[in-house]
Parts: C-alpha cells; sequence; structure tokens
C-alpha cells in the first residue's frame, strides 16, 4: 500500500522557519505532489504543489515568497521549505499524491494523504 509520512513540524517563533519533508513509501516520479495546510477551525486547503518533473509549481498567495516547494524523486521525497513564518501558517501540514504527473487547477485528484504534521507558529 503506497503511503506518504510527512516529518519537520514543530514549533517556531515568527519569523523563524522550518522544512517539512514527506517521504514515499514507493516511486513518485510519476506524480505530482501537494502540501495541503488545516489551519484551527478552518477546512485544509492546498497551499502548494509540484509537478513530477519540477517543471511546475503553484502556491496559494499567501504563501508566496515565502515558501518553497522542491522533490527529489531519486529519494522519493518532496520538500516544503518555509521561511518568514506567521502565526496564520499554525496549522497541520499534509503532503498528497496526485493522481497525475500535473498540479491540475483544483485541490482535486488527490488520492493518498499522508498523516500530518503539526506546525505552531507563535511567540
Amino acid at each position: 500500500q503506497f503511503q506518504l509520512v510527512e516529518s519537520g513540524g514543530g514549533l517556531v517563533q515568527p519569523g523563524g522557519s522550518l522544512t517539512l519533508s514527506c517521504t514515499a513509501s514507493g516511486p513518485l516520479e510519476r506524480y505530482g505532489v501537494a502540501w495541503f495546510r488545516r489551519a484551527p477551525g478552518k477546512s485544509r486547503r492546498g497551499i502548494s504543489c509540484i509537478s513530477n518533473t519540477s517543471l511546475t509549481v503553484k502556491y496559494v498567495d499567501s504563501v508566496k515568497g515565502r515558501f518553497t516547494i522542491s522533490r527529489d524523486n531519486a529519494q522519493n521525497m518532496v520538500y516544503l521549505q518555509m521561511n518568514n513564518l506567521k502565526p496564520e501558517d499554525t496549522g497541520i501540514y499534509y503532503c498528497a499524491k496526485k493522481q497525475y504527473s500535473m498540479c491540475g487547477e483544483s485541490d482535486g485528484y488527490i488520492d493518498v494523504w499522508g498523516q500530518g504534521t503539526q506546525v505552531t507558529v507563535s511567540s
């Protein structure tokens, strides 16, 4: 069974940085991968996506210029570098495998979810 495992979450002060990792149990090279965030009291929303070859990357406006998504297909891993973190970035972060190579225009076409990792930005 294909699985995704996130790591790297934690407590960080505003302005700080964290790097999240997503490790897949099988080959990821044919699939797009997205990061989602569930903020307290809110629904889960996609915040970034990377196509299978890394040619396409997408970000929601609230994280543009602060977050960087990347991947290492040889290691079956996807990363989310988060800089200049703000309290509103607090939430559970999930990585998710797309059914296809591209990100598409929506948060859909997800067939595998990780269990999530908590990120708390607070002083």
